[in-house]
């Protein structure tokens, strides 16, 4: 059959989608560039926000009035509720991609690696610890083995993806993410590391020395303070501060002067204030962002924001997501 993948979410989904791609193509299964002349249709879907989920119930309606109808495939990270609602739409649904696969990566140059998967922190607003399941760590000799594939394939840049990247622990082999990104840059070859996403709270001063230390590791760094306001955060159960976020970038710019630093921003999270989101713009101006990853709060099952009143109108929120986006500096 010759199928085409569509992907929502985050790089995380995009990795699955390319390790997906390999596994189809070793079962004889075709590539086609254009959804319209694919007869098997997988749809890598995200139950983390609203938006990214009404998509793909739109695209899904399309698809089944196409004549002929192809075959479609739902995966991804999919909340129980969304899979009720949407297992007699499609012929299957597979679970999340089996990280062993060998991806397809569509980049020469790119390849995104998978190091760990699920979460621990349990952020009230976020499906993560329910659709991807508790933090687990793919074993250090298996990333060692596929970087070293990927470096003898002249991938130049290679990212190391995981929900929360930074709390990597291979347990047998007392491995966590520092000693993980020592391993990687003592392999020879001429190639960059990135790494996404890192929780504030982990990102400890070892784990910025290493990155100070190592030309290997790209200076781009990703935090997701969500927030400017404690109040805010803490209904969140971010397990931090405003005051510990703008330190923590401190430190980095002091380590790391030619560092770019990358946020997530949640905007209407319930009972924001006005007030409340100014403490956020002023976070968000103080630092120069140049990449700013900004999302209008809409409440998951299962989470404990969820239980909260969605007091923000959607115009508020559309207005405060745009104010934050003007704020970043590669615009």
């Amino acid at each position: 059959m010759n199928y085409y993948i569509l992907t929502y979410g985050c790089q995380m989904n995009v990795s699955d989608s390319e390790r997906l791609a390999a596994q189809l193509e070793k079962k004889g299964h075709k590539p086609v560039k254009e959804i319209k002349l694919a007869n098997l249709i997988v749809i890598n879907a995200c139950s983390v926000r609203q938006s990214a989920i009404n998509r793909v119930y739109g695209k899904i309606k399309i698809l089944n009035e196409r004549k002929p109808k192809p075959k479609i495939i739902l995966t991804g990270c999919i909340l129980e509720k969304d899979k009720k609602k949407l297992k007699d739409r499609v012929n299957e649904i597979w679970p999340v991609a089996d990280f062993q696969t060998k991806p397809k990566c569509k980049s020469s140059s790119e390849a995104f690696l998978p190091i760990m998967s699920g979460c621990n922190n349990f952020c009230s607003y976020c499906v993560v610890p329910y659709t991807r399941g508790r933090e687990s760590s793919r074993p250090a000799r298996e990333i060692i083995k596929e970087i070293k594939n990927l470096i003898s394939s002249r991938y130049k840049e290679i990212t190391l993806l995981g929900q929360n990247v930074n709390s990597y622990k291979d347990k047998t082999k007392k491995i966590n993410f520092q000693k993980l990104l020592k391993l990687i840059c003592a392999l020879p070859g001429d190639f960059q590391i990135k790494f996404l996403t890192s929780h504030p709270k982990d990102m400890s001063d070892k784990l910025i020395r290493i990155i100070a230390q190592n030309k290997k590791i790209s200076k781009e760094i990703h935090l997701a303070i969500q927030s400017g306001d404690n109040k805010i955060l803490k209904a969140m159960n971010r397990k931090y501060t405003a005051e510990d976020c703008q330190k923590l970038i401190k430190k980095i710019r002091r380590a790391i002067p030619q560092a770019k630093l990358s946020t997530d921003i949640i905007v209407g999270f319930p009972s924001e204030t006005e007030k409340q989101f100014q403490n956020t713009v002023k976070i968000v101006r103080k630092n120069n962002f140049y990449q700013i990853y900004a999302a209008a709060y809409s409440p998951r099952p299962n989470t404990a924001a969820a239980k909260l009143k969605d007091d923000v109108h959607f115009m508020e929120k559309k207005r405060r997501k745009n104010i934050i986006l003007s704020l970043r500096q590669n615009k």
